[in-house]
This record gives C-alpha cells, structure tokens and sequence, in this order.
C-alpha cells in the first residue's frame, strides 16, 4: 500500500507521542504524582517531577493557615498567649482532630501545636474565626497571600485541607509556599519539630515519616485526603546545607516514606559531590 504525505505525517506523530510519553515514564523515578527538592542555600532546584501537576493539597493547607498566624503574631495583631474561644463549629469539625471542645478556651500557642502535630481541623477553624470572623474570610486571605507569592496553580477552599471542590495545588507552588515560610518564620519549625503533644488527657503524635528517624529532619508537613494520596513537606538540615522536598500523591503512606527518603538521601550525595546527578541515585 502507498502512503500518501497526509497518513505519513500522522503515522510520524503518533510515534512522537508514544516516544515523548515513554520518555517521560522513564523520567520518572519516583512512584509518586509529583516532587520537587530544592537546596535552600542555595535556592538551586536539584530534582522536579510533575512539579506542575494539580492535585488537592490535602492537610498541606495547614502550612499556609500558619504562615497567616505568625505574619500576625510579627504584626502584633495576636499573640502566643491570645486566648481563643472554641465555637461549636469548630469542635465539630471531621478528620484529624486536637480534640477540642465546645466552649474551651485555648491558646493560640496551643492552637499552632494542635495544627503542626496533630493536624488538627479543629484547630484550623478556631484560629480563622478569632483572626477573620469566618472560615470563609480566612481562606479569603489565604487565597491573597497564595497570590502575593505567586502560587499561581493554588487555590484554597478550606482553611485546613478537608476536601472541597475546586481546591488544588502543585508541587511547585508547595515549595514556594514553604520556602517562604521558613525565611520568614524560622521559629515555626519548633512546632513543626514536635513528636508528640498532649492536650486534655490526649497525646497528639506528629505522622512526619522521617522525625526522629533520619538526620536532620525538623519539619514540615503531611496531608492525605483520598482524592490527593499521601502528600508530604519536608525539611532537612545537616551542616551548612538545608535541603526542602515536597512530595505529593504516593499510594501509601509506606511509599510517601520510602521515596521521601530516596529523594533526601540523593540531595545530600549530589551536595557531598558522591554524585553529579540526582537521577543516579533515585
């Protein structure tokens, strides 16, 4: 049969496709939806992987509701000792929990402590309606400052991650997100360090995979929702060099550990000069 110039250009681009596509597969060594590792001393970006990709941030969302917290403990608009009143709207909210109850007064010290360990939704809520009068109001602020930081893939409907529709984030803008946090407020890693907390007669245990298990490590945050997978950011810092990783939508928690720890252990041999690329050790 003879092909015609029309059938031969599409036979051409359809082994483009395939070709671009298996490329892509094997350009992928971590078995994750998307990551990103940055050297923060260097603000050099060492490994990305569907850094663009969308997916839902999950309890992620967290590290920009306490970013708000200290930008307002800076401006001295609250402080550690601010005393919040827990409504009923906050203590009925669903997943991860500090177990916070109708009509307590707490801390806004208490309250970072009950968002950096426990995850606690709870938490979220009760410190974006003493700061906003409204949860809406809060994510309204948050969505603002997601702007002013040019996370431009990123949008909040929560002020704690809970599922909502159209509430997205990448891996890219995660790192931004983080990255600014710790410059600005490096003191939100005495929270984020935490293993454990208690409150009431409750311990509230921090899920960070690699907490007391992996040299360095000092924060930042795990999320999982079931539409995102098990998403995490991490910071850790060993000598002069501070390294930052986000990871985003592994199978299992099991899997969010295992490649987070690839990823950190290949960082820190690129930055020891054991190796020239990262892609030899993942």
């Amino acid at each position: 049969m003879v092909l015609n110039r029309m059938m031969i250009a599409r036979i051409i681009c359809v082994l483009l496709c395939f070709f671009s596509f298996g490329f892509h597969a094997a350009a992928a060594p971590l078995n994750v939806r998307g990551a990103i590792l940055m050297d923060l001393d260097s603000v050099k970006v060492l490994y990305k992987q569907n850094e663009n990709k969308r997916i839902p941030p999950a309890s992620l969302t967290k590290i920009m509701t306490m970013y708000l917290v200290f930008d307002a403990i800076k401006a001295k608009k609250i402080s550690l000792d601010t005393k919040v009143k827990i409504s009923r709207k906050a203590a009925c909210t669903g997943g991860s929990s500090m177990h916070l109850k109708k009509g307590d007064i707490v801390t806004v010290k208490q309250l970072l402590y009950g968002m950096a360990v426990a995850s606690g939704n709870d938490a979220c809520v009760a410190i974006a309606e003493h700061m906003a009068g409204s949860e809406k109001k809060f994510v309204r602020l948050m969505n603002e400052k997601a702007r002013r930081l040019k996370m431009n893939h990123t949008v909040f409907k929560t002020c704690n991650g809970l599922p909502a529709k159209g509430q997205y984030t990448t891996a890219n803008d995660m790192l931004a997100l983080s990255r600014n946090y710790i410059m600005t407020h490096p003191e939100c890693l005495t929270y984020h360090n935490t293993k454990q907390y208690a409150y009431r007669d409750y311990v509230l245990r921090n899920k960070n995979p690699l907490l007391g298990r992996y040299q360095g490590a000092d924060g930042l945050k795990t999320g999982w929702t079931r539409a995102s997978g098990y998403n995490i950011v991490s910071t850790v810092r060993r000598g002069g060099t501070r390294l930052l990783a986000v990871i985003l939508g592994a199978n299992t928690d099991t899997i969010r550990a295992k490649e987070l720890k690839k990823l950190m252990d290949a960082g820190f041999a690129v930055k020891s000069h054991k190796i020239a690329k990262i892609s030899k050790a993942l």
